[in-house]
């Protein structure tokens, strides 16, 4: 399984010591990860690794005896149910440590830290602030779901959580960090898989977690730009353009819609996207679809 994701054109890639191994096979799977990890070819892949939570009696050795033997194949580490900013502060001077004994530069590893509880989401702007390793907020539905004691979260989802996933992303934009959104529990429907995702990257989203290769395609879909965003973007920011240097117009119509200065921040955040993907060249023109392969990941 390891090498399949490593193989799998997905953006980043966790291998996981939390949730999906047995209370029985905690020291097995982290030794698996140790003897697997420098062999795997992982390509553009960012490298990543959950250790269990820091209440548990695994969590330091997750992190030291991971760092320490395979740290330099490593670039993030996700940190499940973070609570408070001292939960992260723990985490980072741990990872300091850890680097230091590996003779590895500190500030290497990332951190992405799971909000998965009330708490953590009411302690969620200090979490962002917390580290400069602070590289994304994630919200973990299933958890917090059972940390409110609701009843069912599988069904409208977006509509349930609504509170919680603006409440992560304000957290996130705050401190000028990522904010990822979490899995899609009905992991074999593709199409709420895809409905998920739309309405992730409608919310301000950065990104998605996926549970199976088959995800890639429609969250990579949902959050790149298509080539008709990507033209209309750029075709308004030349209208406004012309509008002030020819008239020194601040407020435009494009369409049937008002245009100004705040109105050209979504916009200038698909172009952003376009670029980082290769869809857009150096001089800021669109690729050809027709001499240009587009790039797989989103």
């Amino acid at each position: 399984m390891m090498t399949k994701a490593a193989a799998s054109g997905a953006d980043e890639v966790i291998l996981d010591l939390e949730d999906a191994v047995a209370l029985s096979q905690k020291e097995s799977a982290r030794a698996s990860l140790i003897d697997t990890l420098p062999h795997l070819e992982f390509g553009e892949t960012l490298r990543a690794w959950r250790c269990n939570g820091i209440q548990t009696r695994w969590c330091h050795r997750d992190i030291v005896d991971v760092v320490e033997q395979v740290g330099q194949h490593l670039d993030v580490l996700v940190v499940p149910k973070v609570e408070s900013a001292g939960d992260v502060h723990f985490i980072d001077r741990l990872l300091t440590q850890a680097e230091l004994a590996a003779d590895l530069p500190v500030g290497k590893i990332r951190v992405e830290v799971l909000i998965e509880s009330a708490s953590g989401l009411l302690a969620a702007p200090g979490i962002a602030k917390a580290s400069p390793r602070l590289a994304s907020l994630i919200f973990g539905i299933a958890d917090y779901a059972g940390d409110l004691g609701m009843k069912d979260f599988r069904d409208a989802p977006y509509a349930t959580f609504a509170h919680a996933r603006q409440s992560l992303i304000v957290a996130a934009r705050a401190a000028g960090i990522c904010a990822i959104d979490g899995v899609t529990v009905k992991f074999r429907d593709l199409e709420q898989v895809a409905a998920d995702a739309e309405a992730g990257s409608h919310m301000g989203f950065d990104g998605k977690w996926a549970i199976h290769p088959s995800h890639l395609e429609p969250i990579h879909r949902a959050y790149t730009p298509s080539r008709s965003e990507l033209e209309r973007a750029a075709a308004l920011f030349e209208a406004y353009r012309r509008a002030d240097v020819e008239g020194g117009v601040g407020a435009i119509a494009f369409g049937d819609e008002m245009v100004d200065a705040a109105s050209l921040r979504p916009e200038w955040r698909k172009l952003s996207i376009g670029r980082r993907v290769g869809l857009i060249d150096e001089e800021g023109r669109l690729r050809d679809p027709k001499n240009e392969t587009a790039p797989e990941n989103g």
